[in-house]
């Protein structure tokens, strides 16, 4: 895969340059020893400082894990089941059932695509109404035969299509959380990407939220804000900021309940390191859900979200 950097690692492009030519022309030389190691310095530099706008441009990494990556590193039999069974299949969400090691879960998550081609046949990961719905019928299933949900958030929004707002987009996001406040069985949401606006919340209402350390969810896009506020998208940095859309502010408000920290460079540069941590964090959290089944875990659904938000009475 073809490397692309971000605007602030530039730095870090530049030493790889002189350390693949060094690689080449002086392999054990002392100096390429040194630039290994002053690359690792700077890269750990750099990742430990970002700033909510360059989160939200590493969530956006082209390179970056997609569903199906960490469907293909988990399950060695899952099965993805198609359609809505009224209107259409919508490519831009995966959903099956499969194991994660001997734990049998129902999966459904967004999915863009490496290519233009592809961004076209995914829909660049914006769902429709009839994705909306074919994830409900796996969670239905799901719930049926007792599997826990693991849904995995990795969207810019629900598609803005006039088709999709044709077939009802707003009533399916929210047929989807009045459904899923009330479905009997564990849901775990997993935020791999970006999570914008209901695109994302029509998959993740859930008992627990988990967020990769590079990931961000918020009601709308930087983008989207900077023009509804200032009539500028470029002020989407600024925008970044006001919205506290990272792990660790959401972490304050009680969205995140849970951050799984990538290794230094982000999750596309260490996939099989990243999609083995998350697999046994997932693993973990499921069994601690495991143990409400039957008890108490609707309320505390009710709780988790009844905790949102302020309010003040004058």
């Amino acid at each position: 895969m073809k490397k692309h950097y971000l605007p602030f690692e530039k730095p870090l492009k530049d030493l790889d340059f002189e350390i693949e030519k060094l690689t080449i022309s002086e392999p054990d030389s002392e100096k390429l020893n040194e630039l290994i190691k002053e690359r690792k310095e700077l890269e750990k530099n750099i990742f430990s400082e970002l700033s909510p706008w360059e989160t939200v441009q590493l969530a956006r990494h082209p390179n970056r894990p997609y569903t199906l990556d960490y469907i293909n590193a988990w399950c060695d039999n899952f099965t993805e089941l198609h359609g809505d069974k009224a209107f259409a299949d919508d490519n831009a969400v995966i959903a099956g059932i499969g194991m994660i090691e001997d734990t049998k879960v129902a999966i459904i998550g967004q999915q863009k695509g490496r290519n233009t081609k592809d961004n076209i046949f995914r829909n660049f990961g914006m769902m429709k109404p009839e994705g909306y719905r074919k994830a409900l019928r796996v969670m239905k299933l799901a719930e049926k035969f007792k599997l826990p949900i693991v849904t995995l958030i990795d969207t810019p929004g629900a598609d803005p299509g006039i088709g999709a707002e044709e077939r009802g987009q707003g009533y399916a996001i929210a047929n989807n959380l009045f459904e899923m406040a009330s479905i009997k069985t564990q849901i775990l949401s997993v935020v791999i990407g970006e999570g914008a606006s209901g695109g994302a919340l029509g998959i993740g209402l859930c008992d627990k939220m988990i967020m990769l350390e590079h990931t961000w969810f918020s009601v709308i896009s930087p983008e989207g804000c900077a023009s509804i506020l200032w009539k500028d998208s470029t002020k989407a940095p600024e925008a970044a900021e006001s919205l506290k859309l990272t792990p660790k502010d959401l972490m304050e408000h009680n969205i995140c309940n849970m951050i799984v920290y990538e290794p230094s460079g982000g999750a596309h540069r260490h996939f099989d390191l990243t999609a083995s941590t998350l697999k046994e964090t997932i693993l973990n959290e499921l069994n601690d859900l495991k143990k409400s089944v039957n008890k108490d875990f609707l309320e505390n659904r009710v709780a988790r979200y009844d905790k949102l938000g302020t309010f003040r009475e004058d």
